[in-house]
């Protein structure tokens, strides 16, 4: 039974290998020089202006999570639409796939049209 396992132990072990070996490798072989210079911030080659743990607004994070909440959403039309000549030409889902995705999208237009009336997508 552990025969069976021994191909897969072996991509991980390579795997491994192929992933730490560059790593353990520049560690010991490159140079290690530190500087003021080196270790200082760098910012488009000036100095830096402000502390870089600053505090970033609300309607930020509101807009990358749902960029990432309609981008995943609209991900989920790819499965569908690979298949959509088959839905077209089975008659038993013909239009029940059809309204399942009209179904789909609007809930996803009520959903941003929502987002757009409480103006989680307008920037001062």
């Amino acid at each position: 039974m552990l025969d069976n396992y021994f191909p897969i132990l072996v991509f991980v072990l390579v795997g491994l290998a192929f992933g730490c070996a560059p790593i353990l490798l520049g560690w010991l072989v490159a140079p290690n020089h530190p500087d003021s210079e080196k270790l200082s911030a760098f910012e488009c080659g000036f100095a830096p202006f402000e502390d870089a743990r600053m505090k970033f607004d609300v309607r930020y994070y509101l807009i990358a999570i749902l960029f990432i909440l309609f981008d995943l959403e609209i991900a989920f039309l790819f499965p569908w639409a690979t298949i959509f000549k088959e839905i077209v030409n089975t008659d038993a889902v013909k239009m029940f796939g059809f309204v399942e995705m009209f179904v789909f999208i609007g809930i996803l237009v009520i959903g941003y049209v929502y987002a757009w009336a409480k103006g989680a997508l307008d920037w001062e």
